[in-house]
């Protein structure tokens, strides 16, 4: 997950993005933090997820083959 220090510094550039013009450095800075958030944000919830399981409504499992294929695919690594 990304840092508080970061999140507060992303949301700092947004707000000054919206009553003023950013630096081309201010810019750049907000679009690396972006990317970063992005990147942490996918793959929290692609292990989120791959830790699901799906039970129909008689208790069995129903998680679809990908999915668990995927699962075995981590566990191996």
């Amino acid at each position: 997950m990304l840092s508080n220090e970061k999140i507060k510094r992303i949301n700092e550039l947004s707000k000054k993005s919206k009553e003023d013009t950013l630096t081309r450095t201010e810019a750049e800075e907000q679009q690396v933090l972006r990317q970063e958030y992005l990147q942490a944000f996918r793959g929290s919830m692609k292990q989120t997820i791959e830790n699901v399981t799906v039970v129909d409504p008689e208790g069995k499992d129903v998680t679809p083959q990908k999915l668990k294929d995927a699962k075995n695919r981590n566990k191996m690594n």
